[in-house]
């Protein structure tokens, strides 16, 4: 193939998102957003501000998520997502995936959406119990429809989500032999090599629910005192003490933000030996996180200033995504025979 055939080749289209029910935080940085910055140049990406899907156990609090859409805006143009690399959308201004959404419900049973390993721990974590609200039970569908809309073929998740992508190709397989043609495209996951952070509290991972988080925003004042109250080693009561590197938050987070490897592993070995305070452990951390956080915060303060840009820029991302997932929609109607006129 000559490189004049290589450079007409579509870039793979890459599909991510948040769901904008608060500010995002140090978590969503290692996870996703860095990564992100990254995926612009190789792939073509959508971003998505899945506001319509947050509504799914936000029903009684509209205000947060409507606050949140130009919030977290801000976090991914502070973070570096750039509007001219990356298409950012919000979810609940394409009626279309609604459309696809319909179509999908009848190709999954609500017996195969309850196995779903997930959507059975998000249950459990919100104790729904049986009160499970009917758009929380179908968020796979929700999502297949998303990530098929725009013909995703990757999609960036932790290793949580990999069932509901499971789910998602087995909504395609079946629609393509319904309509008995290939028209949707299969997606694989991304997963990336830091997972998730746990809270700064030990918890299992770091939520804007929980309130164990650093924010992307937060002031040096405000990443100073989460700082100290990083969860370390419990049984580290001395200094003298040696220390045990296993669930000790700031030592994960150094992992994932410490860019010195070498001066970072003699750190470890002095702290599991002993002799080394979790007040220098933390120090070090500290000076890590606020020159990570302090050129986002500038940027973030700086398009804070314009919300009409930060909006003309969701417009834009928006429409064109629409384009894009109305073109996928016109294809499922004709593939089920639905285009009359």
């Amino acid at each position: 193939m000559s490189s004049q055939d290589i450079s007409a080749v579509p870039a793979p289209v890459i599909l991510t998102g948040d769901r904008p029910t608060g500010p995002l935080h140090l978590g969503h940085f290692v996870g996703s957003l860095r990564n992100r910055v990254a995926y612009q140049h190789h792939y073509r990406q959508f971003v998505m501000l899945a506001d319509a899907q947050a509504l799914t156990d936000n029903m009684d609090d509209l205000g947060k998520v409507h606050r949140n859409v130009v919030e977290v805006a801000l976090d991914y143009l502070a973070a570096g997502i750039d509007p001219a690399k990356s298409t950012i959308l919000i979810q609940s201004q394409l009626p279309e995936l609604a459309e696809l959404t319909f179509y999908y419900l009848n190709l999954v049973t609500v017996a195969r959406l309850e196995r779903n390993p997930t959507v059975k721990e998000e249950i459990r974590l919100r104790g729904f119990e049986r009160d499970i609200p009917a758009g929380f039970l179908t968020y796979p569908v929700s999502q297949a429809a998303d990530i098929t809309a725009f013909k995703a073929s990757i999609v960036p998740v932790g290793e949580d989500q990999i069932p509901m992508l499971e789910q998602t190709n087995e909504i395609v397989r079946r629609f393509n032999r319904v309509a008995g043609q290939d028209i949707l495209v299969e997606c694989r996951a991304l997963v990336p090599e830091v997972g998730r952070l746990p809270g700064i509290d030990g918890k299992a991972k770091m939520s804007k629910s929980l309130g164990n988080t650093i924010n992307l925003g937060a002031s040096a004042d405000e990443i100073r005192a989460a700082v100290k109250m990083v969860y370390t080693d419990p049984l580290h009561l001395r200094v003298s003490d040696p220390g045990h590197l296993e669930g000790n938050v700031a030592f994960i987070y150094l992992d994932a933000f410490d860019t010195d490897k070498e001066g970072l592993a003699e750190m470890k070995a002095h702290y599991v030996r002993g002799g080394l305070g979790d007040s220098v452990v933390k120090k070090r951390l500290e000076g890590i996180l606020q020159e990570l956080l302090a050129p986002i915060r500038a940027r973030r303060e700086e398009f804070a200033k314009d919300k009409g840009y930060v909006m003309q820029v969701l417009k834009e991302g928006t429409a064109k995504a629409r384009e894009v997932a109305a073109r996928t929609a016109d294809e499922l109607r004709r593939g089920l025979g639905l285009s009359y006129f």
